[in-house]
């Protein structure tokens, strides 16, 4: 049967439990194993996919469609773990799961209770991803110990260890060992504190993993190790990585983390070899040269809403061996101060995606900027519905041109609501998501890119290109080069006559690895170094 690692977190939150989580599965992959990841968050929305993203971040959107944490970014980002549905459950679905077939009087009439109905969901939800094929399941566990929210899921791990018995799960728990200046002393009592929180639950780590911005001395360590209980090699050092977060496997590595796991699962270790890894971080820390890269958005004070956009960025990098210096500019700043001034001395833009219209007029004064002035320009979703309007009231003399989504009252609706959203009332989970097939036009700038003539991408979006304007676009050199195969509906479009023009309805971000980079974000990035070079 498949083993199971368990990753709490305790102290602060944001502490890295996903980036620790994937790192961890990045090298059992190394050893030859089969890993499925997943995560459970503990807040009541049944979904990220209506949460605002100044509070939680991008939402990442899987394959089969689902809107996910974040956190699911990172693990398919390190890891060859395809992410589901089943890779991420909040207590609101596990909730309203239960609830639904109470209603459906399939508990035969039973008090429904946290224990047993909403534990034994848990479970099943971990369970169900442990399938013949897969030889490790890690789940990580959202939130921090001590949560009200999390304590059905503590309870659900502690009892799956008995269910499956001892050598069949590992825990692992991630915490913080804050170095105080003042006193200049590394401080171990909120680990002894946050551990003996999680052991009140029933559960006694097997591993504590330790972030800290300082390197813990033996002594510290030893401390550590009495007062919480595990052996001295299974205190492990996690020390603010200086460069990357793709440094992460490498730290881990260096301490035998993997090792350690494998041990205490009765798993054999293999020979692992991440020379290619290793490679990667070399690049990223060692790059033949900068490129700047604005990125205009309207979430740019929050790090984590553009998350994929960001790493995949850092991904073309390493594909062209230089590293992408990211200027993130809000951009009402544009709308303020104008792009010229503001995009002046980058060597390309990128414009992602949204929602609602505040910002749109920044977006789109920026990419008229980029498209007159021959700056590399990428738009992603919202982005590619700005440069539509975009070329719509300055090339084409539309100048009320807009989507309907801003102004249901504009006389050029060049980008409309998409048929099937029409009667559309909810608002979670209901829009155009997971992946759809692509056909790329022959010779174009995508197919080059691609090096293929038909793609799969993920979706999020419910509006998209007016058809009825088609014609008038493509008398004025727009190019469309991707289409849905039925050839109805706009997937990327590209200007002729331009150094780089492109843009996508789809999101590619979500399908970039460090050991992968989206052909297309390596093209863009190849295009701003072109760029520099000529200025």
């Amino acid at each position: 049967m498949a083993k199971h690692i368990f990753i709490t977190g305790g102290v602060v939150s944001s502490l890295g439990k996903g980036l620790t989580s994937a790192a961890i599965g990045a090298l059992l992959e190394r050893h030859g194993l089969t890993i499925r990841m997943q995560k459970f968050d503990p807040y009541l929305n049944v979904d990220p996919g209506t949460m605002n993203p100044f509070q939680h971040g991008e939402v990442y959107v899987t394959e089969d469609g689902a809107e996910t944490d974040l956190d699911l970014g990172h693990y398919e980002r390190f890891t060859d773990s395809v992410v589901t549905r089943d890779s991420n459950y909040t207590s609101g679905g596990i909730y309203e799961t239960v609830i639904s077939r109470e209603r459906r009087g399939e508990y035969l009439g039973a008090t429904i209770q946290v224990i047993p109905h909403i534990t034994d969901e848990i479970k099943a939800a971990v369970a169900k991803i442990a399938s013949d094929d897969v030889d490790v399941v890690i789940t990580e566990i959202g939130g921090t110990v001590g949560d009200i929210e999390g304590e059905p899921f503590l309870e659900a791990i502690r009892q799956f260890r008995h269910n499956v018995g001892r050598t069949n799960v590992l825990y692992v728990h991630l915490t913080l060992v804050p170095y105080l200046k003042a006193a200049g002393e590394i401080k171990t009592k909120p680990t002894q504190h946050s551990v003996g929180r999680l052991m009140e639950k029933g559960i006694q780590p097997d591993i504590i993993i330790c972030r800290t911005e300082k390197p813990l001395s033996k002594s510290v360590r030893e401390k550590i190790s009495l007062f919480c209980n595990v052996p001295l090699e299974a205190v492990i050092e996690e020390l603010d990585v200086q460069t990357s977060i793709y440094e992460l496997p490498l730290v881990f590595r260096n301490q035998k983390l993997d090792e350690l796991v494998l041990n205490y699962l009765g798993l054999q270790p293999g020979s692992p070899d991440i020379a290619d890894w290793q490679s990667a971080v070399d690049i990223i820390k060692n790059p033949d040269g900068v490129v700047d890269v604005a990125v205009v958005g309207k979430y740019i004070s929050l790090q984590d809403s553009y998350k994929s956009i960001y790493e995949a960025l850092t991904h073309g990098g390493i594909a062209n061996r230089v590293k992408v210096a990211i200027h993130r500019v809000e951009s009402e700043d544009i709308e303020k101060d104008g792009p010229e001034k503001v995009l002046s001395g980058m060597n390309a833009l990128l414009v992602p995606g949204g929602f609602g219209i505040r910002g749109t007029r920044g977006k789109i004064d920026a990419i008229r900027y980029a498209r007159e002035s021959g700056l590399p320009f990428f738009g992603i979703c919202l982005g590619l519905q700005c440069a539509v309007i975009e070329f719509a009231q300055n090339v084409l003399a539309f100048k009320r041109a807009n989507s309907l989504e801003f102004d249901s009252a504009t006389p050029t609706p060049v980008i409309t609501l998409m048929d099937e959203q029409r009667n559309v009332v909810d608002m979670g989970g209901t829009m155009r998501l997971g992946a759809y097939p692509c056909s790329l036009a022959a010779d174009s700038l995508a197919a080059v890119a691609y090096g293929a003539g038909n793609v799969s991408e993920r979706h999020r979006h419910r509006y998209e290109f007016n058809n009825a304007y088609r014609e008038a676009y493509t008398n004025r050199g727009f190019i469309f080069s991707g289409l849905s195969p039925d050839g109805k509906l706009v997937e990327i479009i590209e200007l002729k006559d331009h150094p780089w023009f492109l843009a996508v309805q789809f999101h590619p971000e979500f399908k970039s690895k460090p050991l992968a980079p989206h052909p297309l974000f390596a093209s863009f990035v190849a295009a701003a170094l072109k760029k520099r070079k000529e200025e």
